[in-house]
């Protein structure tokens, strides 16, 4: 794979040793900008590798260094993300820079290729976990939206990078769940093992047994990524099914 350099200033020495992946949409209008901006030590933002949409790489900060993309975060109850992981930007205007009808803005097919290249690049270098492969919002669930609901989180478990139940979740040949989920004020018992199966797969969420603004910010990310018909923050049927489903995975796994 070829990869141009362009350094970015923004890093510092890592703090932990690395074993996480943290994948991000740029989330500006164009890819130029966004290298402008981690490129800008005023800015104080960066990343390890940006990939454009025609499937480029640049690398800007080294793997062995620490670069400033995951913020104020938390997965599988560590912070520092930044020492912990190597973050690769992905060209895309994403929630910020829809497309024309409002859509999403496609992942094209090679920037996708790409992608999976340099994952499994860095998987393999440094023996990262399945589990310990997320998305930004993932592990910052309260501020972030990338790398979307439209990031092909299953294709890239296809190719070994992350994981993914092997049966979609179905109410007919499901638990037997009955009702309409759960949501904003709830509580109680079933409130209280959404939770902790969230915190099990490695959300920042806590047992309360209540269904606040936090858990809502966490359903939601785990809907990006895992059901990405319904992201909602309400814990529909659907998706407590999925969260049983990913959490026996992430248990076994």
């Amino acid at each position: 794979m070829k990869i141009i350099q362009a350094p970015s200033p923004n890093l510092n020495a890592r703090k932990w040793p690395l074993d996480m992946l943290v994948l991000h949409y740029t989330g500006m209008q164009t890819g130029d900008a966004a290298l402008s901006r981690m490129c800008d030590p005023e800015a104080q933002v960066s990343a390890h590798y940006m990939i454009w949409e025609d499937g480029q790489v640049v690398q800007l900060v080294p793997e062995t260094e620490r670069a400033w993309h995951a913020g104020v975060s938390s997965w599988q109850g560590e912070g520092d993300l930044n020492s912990r992981s190597i973050g690769i930007e992905i060209v895309n205007g994403g929630h910020d820079w829809p497309s024309a009808d409002g859509t999403l803005p496609p992942y094209p097919d090679v920037q996708i290729s790409s992608v999976i290249a340099l994952c499994q690049d860095i998987i393999q270098r440094w023996s990262i976990p399945q589990r310990r492969i997320v998305g930004h919002s993932d592990i910052a669930p309260e501020r972030k939206d990338d790398p979307g609901e439209h990031f092909p989180w299953r294709r890239l478990a296809a190719a070994g990078i992350g994981l993914w139940p092997a049966e979609e979740p179905d109410l007919e040949q499901g638990p037997g769940l009955i009702g309409r989920g759960l949501g904003l004020t709830d509580q109680g018992e079933a409130v209280s093992r959404l939770q902790t199966r969230l915190q099990a797969i490695g959300y920042a969420v806590t047992d309360t047994a209540i269904f606040e603004s936090v858990t809502e910010a966490v359903v939601r990310a785990f809907q990006r990524r895992w059901v990405p018909d319904r992201v909602s923050g309400q814990a529909d049927l659907l998706t407590l099914q999925r969260v049983e489903q990913v959490s026996e995975l992430y248990k076994t796994t």
